[in-house]
């Protein structure tokens, strides 16, 4: 491979996984510099061919990678997998414990013929008493109590994007890198690794765990919990616009006040401390909400960002191609589909020297890279050799 000046540089990632969570890990290692091939079956990855909210999954999610096309039911191609995991430093796969035992691909059969490698498996639960369930999503959103505190009671509603399952790919990054640094470190043999989904989203409620168990206070849901500031509201603007307002601190209150011909307030004498206020936001959104709705967003955005206070237009996704920081240079990257068509993503969230990573990715068409895989470890690449080099 060509040189890239990326951070995983020089490492091979083997990838048999479809859907989100373990897509997403290797599209951010492939990011990162990693070469990562992905393994599809004659009729490819099933969700290339989704539609309707899945119409994203696959040119999102396999951005970057190189594709081959294996048939386990051959012999020579399930030699071939194992061939290409000797070339490897990481396997990933998300497939329900005890399918790629069926296919000479379980964990155990791995360690024995690969001792070397990473493997990360994407799972719905870690082991313990529902490891054998299969999760979606939504389920574990349900499961978790997240659903509960997104919407109310009696409508317990899911966040609105795959969010658990990116998260989770996330975090099989995080745990993969671990184990490359510690064989950076002189470990020798790979390591084993399980992400669960439903774990993932459990960390992400961990927040109302705790508050229950040092309060004895059962968590109230987003629309339901009680405010902490005075003005922490949506509010409808002139138009159709609405728009989001924090005022948080005491200087935001007092510039906020003055700016809007809110004078009154200052000189009330029963709004003293923030407790006050909290106390009288029956009478004081009903007053802010009369202001608001004479201004427009953009006039509102302009005040509000010179108070350095914290607001938002309530945008929809399709908003942010035309917000002016999504549009910054790296904020959005170009890549290509499968049949070459261009598309535009959000940038990885972080920079690195400055320099901002996914620019001109591709989504490789079914097995486009076989042949040439192939060639690699069969008769271009000493794959023993290489292995051995890698290990050491």
């Amino acid at each position: 491979m060509a040189e890239t000046g990326l951070p995983l540089e020089g490492v091979r990632v083997v990838e048999m996984t479809h859907m989100v969570m373990g897509p997403t890990c290797g599209m951010i290692l492939a990011q990162l510099g990693a070469e990562v091939i992905k393994v599809e079956p004659p009729a490819g990855d099933k969700t290339r061919i989704l539609g309707g909210m899945g119409t994203a999954f696959f040119p999102l999610f396999n951005r970057g990678k190189r594709s081959i096309v294996l048939d386990f039911e051959k012999p020579e191609d399930r030699d071939t997998m194992h061939r290409l995991l000797e070339t490897a430093d990481v396997f990933l796969e998300n497939f329900r414990d005890g399918l790629l035992e069926k296919q000479g691909l379980g964990a155990e059969e791995l360690r024995r013929l690969h001792p070397h490698l990473i493997i990360a498996g994407h799972k719905g639960f870690l082991s313990g008493p529902y490891e054998h369930r299969p999760a979606l999503d939504e389920v574990v959103q349900m499961m978790s109590g997240l659903a509960a505190m997104t919407g109310t009671k009696e409508k317990p509603q899911r966040v609105g994007s795959s969010a658990n399952d990116i998260m989770g790919g996330m975090f099989g990054v995080i745990a993969i890198l671990a184990a490359l640094y510690q064989k950076r470190g002189g470990q020798r043999d790979g390591t084993d690794i399980r992400i669960g989904l439903f774990e993932n989203c459990l960390f992400l409620v961990a927040q109302h765990m705790v508050e229950y168990e040092m309060t004895g206070n059962k968590p109230r849901s987003m629309p339901e919990r009680e405010h902490a500031w005075p003005i922490y509201d949506i509010f409808d603007a002139a138009g159709e616009g609405r728009i989001f307002i924090g005022v948080v601190t005491e200087g935001h209150w007092q510039s906020f006040c003055r700016e809007f011909g809110l004078t009154e307030f200052l000189d009330d004498p029963t709004l003293r401390t923030t407790t006050d206020r909290i106390l009288a936001r029956p009478r004081i959104l009903p007053r802010v909400a009369e202001i608001i709705r004479q201004q427009d967003v953009a006039e509102l955005s302009q005040k509000l960002d010179a108070l350095n206070i914290c607001f938002s237009p309530i945008n929809r996704p399709e908003d942010l191609l035309t917000d002016p920081h999504v549009l910054r240079p790296g904020g959005l990257v170009t890549n290509i589909t499968a049949d070459g068509k261009l598309f535009h993503v959000p940038t990885l969230p972080l920079e690195w020297n400055g320099r901002h990573f996914g620019e001109g990715l591709k989504v490789a068409p079914l097995g486009a890279d076989t042949s040439a895989i192939r060639a690699e470890i069969d008769g271009t690449t000493d794959a023993t050799s290489r292995a051995a080099g890698r290990r050491a």
